[in-house]
């Protein structure tokens, strides 16, 4: 069996896991005034599930029509050295650093950070405008978040106590 038709196994099995819990044990929970509304806390977990499952099924039964021989566009297993894996090896460190500084280095510097190094690391030099969009858009999202929709984010480190 190829890889993809492998991988296809395993997100199917994930989605009946999944669909279970959303069908099954979400719903036995819920309060009686919820019982009666038209959308309830599983519902968006459910489409999840099937259309899971469905696309999951579609490529292990080969539903899909193959290609005959690969696209220039398409990706090549065999000839990974070929891609830019250091930019997206370096990507995937920059995420997993922002996520473990989130709470440390509070949201205005670690999400400036991300964005400018993530920046940096695509291969943006112009400084005078890679800076002040950064800046600009962690500003905009904490606000709105914050001010908005009243979700507490921390700004600062916590060192600050602010």
């Amino acid at each position: 069996m190829a890889l993809d038709r492998w991988v296809a196994l395993v997100i199917l099995l994930i989605c009946l896991v999944y669909g279970y819990t959303a069908f099954f044990t979400m719903d036995a929970s819920l309060p009686p005034f919820m019982q009666r509304n038209p959308v309830w806390p599983s519902t968006f977990p459910k489409l999840l599930a099937v259309l899971g499952a469905v696309t999951a099924l579609v490529i292990l039964l080969g539903l899909e029509k193959p290609a005959s021989e690969p696209k220039a566009q398409d990706i090549n297993y065999r000839r990974l050295h070929d891609y830019n894996l250091g930019q997206a090896l370096s990507l995937l460190a920059l995420m997993a650093a922002y996520a473990f500084l989130l709470r440390p280095a509070g949201f205005l510097i670690s999400t400036t950070g991300f964005l400018i190094l993530g920046s940096l690391i695509l291969g943006e030099r112009r400084f005078h405008l890679m800076i002040p969009i950064a800046l600009v858009a962690t500003g905009c999202i904490w606000y709105l978040v914050q001010e908005v929709l009243g979700i507490f984010l921390r700004p600062w480190p916590f060192f600050l106590g602010v």
